[in-house]
């Protein structure tokens, strides 16, 4: 289906995606890969496990399909999963997946398997035959995605040491961790005094006030600038709103948090706002990126929750951004401390403009891209998606600026994703050419192509800006 031109549209784009986009290594500064499964270089016994079990946007159509939740994420055999894959595969048209899953098999399996018209059961074995104790690893498919450097997601809790071992033992791929910042500000879950305590046996700190907190999560956070992290994470999900406390009543509210009494939602929302602020100012001294994914509806269905699991696939988009709050938080940090390099991905395509003007708000003498509208994201990283994201950076923004694209994934396979983008962007570029709206330069066209694809990102995962 997928001919070697798909979505290059003109001689420019093609000479675009072939001479530069194609050859440059991939940069994946955000995903959910297990750092222990690369260091242990990981096999799978088969296509589902590879390909379909860690995939949540599969599984969020097989759902819309009709596929019995047995075959998706229960206790249907592998091979049954697998044909309920493909049995809604076709019907799949328009969504990004009926590309990328073509892409993800025939970049790694052999470009003779055709998802629409290689029968299934021969997609199964020929795949299988590259699988399994003998066949392909975890890094082998990083190697053929030409891989140089990843960004996984760590709870600040967790062990770092895959990540150091990886980096270390595999010449010419680099595993870094990258702080998901969630659990820090978790108050109101049921299992952060839990989680507390695992934070005070690895710092030997007793966290008995606000100022002990926050000399255990600097600890941590050396810790991970030492393990290479220079990227935070933190999902804002839909609804963010942003007040900051005085010191002191922040302290009166954790102290509740430490008692075990159940904070109002204002003194919730304040809290939050403090220690936001806090690591904020954190990441500003430690020169790590701040990221921000805003605009997450995660609270939907409680039975699939209950059934798949917090990141079932299930979420859906939120309200649009409260700029005031996004705005404040920033200013507070700058105004407080060292203002870090910020990237806000939005999963509200109707932020588009409001972040990509934001990326002008806060700029600082010597230091481009200070902040980035990060790629499109989740549900908009489809063909439009990330069309319209590239109009937006370049009408509003900088595109030269831009840090490309990210695979956001918990799948090997999904590297797959920049590939995909790649041509989106030889195609965007390529097109404003044709027009006579950027000029038939193939040096400078190179250069752009090659800082949003590959350097960009290198830039600021290895040295905290562009």
């Amino acid at each position: 289906m997928l001919d070697k031109d798909f979505l290059l549209s003109n001689k420019i784009s093609k000479e675009l995606y072939y001479n530069i986009a194609e050859k440059l290594p991939i940069i994946d500064y955000h995903n959910h890969l297990n750092p222990s499964a690369m260091v242990l270089e990981k096999k799978f016994k088969n296509l589902t496990e590879l390909w379909i079990n860690d995939d949540q946007y599969k599984h969020r159509l097989m759902r819309i399909f009709g596929i019995e939740e047995k075959y998706i994420t229960g206790n249907g055999s592998d091979k049954d999963k697998f044909f309920a894959w493909m049995e809604t595969f076709p019907h799949t048209f328009g969504n990004p997946l009926y590309h990328w899953s073509q892409l993800e098999i025939s970049s790694v399996f052999g470009e003779e398997i055709d998802l629409e018209i290689t029968p299934h059961e021969e997609i199964w074995d020929k795949c299988n035959e590259k699988l399994g104790d003998n066949g392909l690893s975890c890094i082998d498919i990083l190697k053929l995605w030409n891989t140089e450097l990843l960004c996984t997601s760590d709870d600040l809790c967790d062990v770092l040491d895959p990540h150091i071992q990886i980096t270390k033992n595999q010449e010419n791929i680099s595993v870094f961790p990258s702080l998901r910042s969630d659990s820090i500000l978790a108050f109101d879950s049921p299992l952060f005094l839990e989680w507390l305590k695992n934070l005070e046996n690895q710092t030997k700190i007793k966290v008995g006030n606000l100022s002990d907190y926050e000399s255990a999560i600097n600890i941590k956070l050396a810790n991970f600038k030492s393990a290479g992290c220079n990227l935070s994470d933190h999902g804002l999900d839909s609804g963010f709103t942003y007040v900051l406390p005085s010191k002191k009543d922040a302290e009166i509210y954790f102290n509740k948090i430490i008692a075990k009494e159940t904070l109002k939602e204002n003194e919730l929302v304040a809290l939050k706002s403090y220690l936001l602020t806090f690591l904020g100012k954190a990441y500003g001294q430690l020169d790590m990126v701040m990221q921000l994914h805003i605009g997450a509806q995660r609270t939907t269905s409680s039975r699939l929750k209950n059934i798949a699991g917090k990141f079932g696939g299930f979420a859906t988009i939120g309200n649009p951004v409260d700029i005031q709050s996004i705005c404040s938080f920033l200013d507070s940090i700058e105004t407080g401390g060292k203002l870090p390099h910020v990237i806000v991905y939005t999963l509200n395509p109707s932020d588009n403009e409001r972040i990509a003007t934001l990326t002008g708000s806060f700029s600082e003498d010597g230091k481009g891209g200070k902040i980035q509208f990060g790629p499109a994201w989740w549900f908009n990283d489809h063909f439009e998606g990330i069309m319209k994201h590239l109009k937006d950076v370049s009408n509003y923004s900088l595109l030269s600026q831009f840090i490309g694209m990210t695979s956001d994934s918990r799948s090997f396979l999904s590297l797959s994703r920049h590939y995909y983008f790649r041509r989106i962007l030889c195609h965007f570029i390529g097109d404003y050419v044709e027009k006579n709206m950027l000029p038939n330069n193939m040096v400078y066209l190179s250069e752009l192509v090659t800082k949003i694809c590959y350097q960009n990102a290198k830039n600021i995962i290895t040295t905290g800006k562009i």
